[in-house]
């Protein structure tokens, strides 16, 4: 998994993207257990750990500068990570935005527990696995993320109770989703779509960000 570390490098180089060595490692930390656990428990259908790094690692960090600059401006403090899987990209937050509390909800509740060891094992205080369905929680988040989860609509309705009036939705796409963005409830609206450059990655990847309509 190391001989990766240096692929990861060229790939945060790429993405401007500066982390300390300890970040680095967490990293590579987090897609080793990733590949360990995915043996027994499926968490991803990419078993290729070359592929993993691309696919995943690297799709999910291409986020991470816009999300830290909404951070920045906005002062958010805390992240849902809606549909979570293995993590992506919520533990890769976690890593990469040490300030905010990231929570990760899955319906599968192996992949629930699954964050919460990869918080334990990388030691990551603001990580947190939830075990439910997003419509019943009832904490609300500052930023609220998803990542090929469902359709635009889809994860808005479900999550609308946990989004803070002031909050945003980062939905992470492929290519622009007109279609989606049309469908969406009147309570919503999209202010940006940003696209992002994945290093090793030929396609094509954005982000929606919505916020809700103040009546």
């Amino acid at each position: 998994m190391r001989a990766l570390q240096e692929e990861l490098l060229q790939g945060l180089d790429a993405l401007q993207l500066s982390l300390s060595d300890a970040q680095v490692s967490q990293l590579l930390d987090y897609l080793e257990l990733l590949q360990k656990w995915n043996r027994v428990y499926n968490l991803t259908a990419v078993r290729d750990p070359q592929e993993m790094l691309t696919h995943h690692l690297l799709d999910s960090l291409a986020a991470v500068p816009p999300l830290q600059r909404h951070v920045q401006q906005q002062g958010s403090k805390t992240l849902l990570d809606v549909g979570s899987g293995g993590g992506l990209p919520g533990v890769v937050f976690a890593i990469c935005v040490p300030e905010l509390q990231v929570s990760c909800v899955d319906t599968v509740g192996k992949k629930a527990a699954f964050i919460q060891q990869a918080a334990a094992g990388l030691r990551l205080a603001n990580l947190r696995g939830i075990h439910a369905r997003v419509e019943q929680l009832t904490d609300v988040y500052d930023v609220v993320s998803s990542r090929a989860f469902a359709t635009l609509k889809d994860f808005t309705d479900w999550s609308q109770q946990a989004l803070a009036p002031e909050g945003v939705w980062l939905a992470m796409k492929g290519k622009e989703p007109v279609d989606e963005m049309a469908a969406l409830s009147s309570s919503v609206e999209v202010f940006h779509v940003e696209q992002l450059t994945v290093p090793m990655l030929d396609a094509q990847r954005c982000i929606v960000w919505m916020r809700k309509v103040v009546a």
